[in-house]
This record gives structure tokens, sequence and C-alpha cells, in this order.
């Protein structure tokens, strides 16, 4: 009788325990989002004018570059129209790959978020048939890399879901931050050169 009952109150403790652990989880991805969402409102109050006013301030304005790409890419899900401002700013500046690779420094810290809320609540993705894939492509670091890349160089909603995934399945994170600068810089030099008026 007393065994039973101790397994019943060991029982009731590692319940209490797991459901405890998964509230701070809850608790941790919360915060991260609803960072994310006032990052992501403050890129979207700055003004056209702000940028043109940068020209002729030099560091300024690969300053700005960079915490402009960092803030709208903390946003996990919700998009922020910031290459339309790196084309401005490409403009502005009149140096296309200087506001690129800045741009793609700071959009890399951004997407960082999306892997740490995966790595931190390792998340769930839905079980879709791009879900499969990318779970299934995540568990080899080469293949990995390639589609972290792949996925990060054309605009498309699904890099945050790769980040979520990549995070949560534990993919290096010097793979996850490597790929992602190359592809963000290919990105962002396309749209700064059409910002130049040169593509």
């Amino acid at each position: 009788m007393k065994g039973m009952i101790d397994e019943t109150t060991s029982s009731r403790a590692n319940g209490t325990q797991r459901r405890s652990a998964r509230n701070v989880r809850y608790v941790r991805i919360a915060a991260l989002l609803v960072v994310a969402l006032g990052l992501n409102l403050l890129v979207l109050a700055i003004p056209g004018s702000w940028i043109a006013g940068l020209r002729g301030y030099g560091l300024l304005g690969y300053a700005a570059a960079f915490g402009i790409t960092a803030l709208a890419n903390a946003s996990v899900v919700v998009p922020v129209p910031y290459p339309t401002m790196i084309a401005q700013l490409a403009r502005v500046m009149d140096d296309a790959l200087g506001v690129a690779i800045v741009g793609a420094a700071g959009s890399t810290i951004g997407e960082t978020t999306a892997f740490a809320v995966g790595r931190a609540g390792r998340a769930v993705i839905e079980d879709t048939r791009f879900g499969r894939w990318l779970k299934q492509q995540l568990r080899s670091p080469l293949r990995a890399w390639l589609v972290l890349f792949l996925l990060s160089a054309p605009p498309n909603p699904f890099f945050d879901v790769a980040g979520l995934t990549a995070g949560s399945l534990g993919v290096p994170f010097s793979v996850f931050f490597t790929a992602t600068f190359a592809g963000r810089i290919i990105k962002l030099l396309i749209f700064a050169e059409l910002g130049r008026g040169l593509l």
C-alpha cells in the first residue's frame, strides 16, 4: 500500500515538473514574439524621408542599413518591407555592395531570433510535405547549409520556418549563420542594385 502511495506521489511530482518546464518554455517563446512584434512596429515607423536625409553622412548610412535589417528580420513570421529601405539606402549612399554586406550582417543577426525560438522551445513545425522535407534536409550539416542558403537568398515566407526548424533540430549555429549571411548578401545586393537603377 505504501509503495502505491509513493508511486502516485512521484508520478504527480513528475507531472508537475513537466508542466512547469513547459510553462517556462511558453513564457520564453511569448517574450521573444512580443519583442519581435515591437521591433517590427519600430521598423515600419521609419519614414523614407529619414533615409533620404542620410546622404553625405557616411557611416551613419551603413549603421542604418544594419539596424533596419536587424530589426526587420528579428520579426518571426511577420513580414517587414525592409528591401525597399535597402534600395533607398543604396541609392542615397551610392554603394550597393557595401550596403548589401552590412545589411546582410544585420539581417542574419535578426534571423537568429527564429533560430533562438526554435532552440528554446523546440518549436513544433506543422506536419506538411515542406516541413517533412525541411526536417530531413536539415539533419545533415552540408545539406542544411545548402538549404538555408537557398531559402535565405530569395524573398520568401518559408525562411522563418527554416530558422525555427534549424533551431529545434540543433543545427550548429555556425552553419545557420554562414548560410544565411551568404544568401542575404545575394538578396540584398539585388535590391541595392535595383535601388541604384543598375539592373
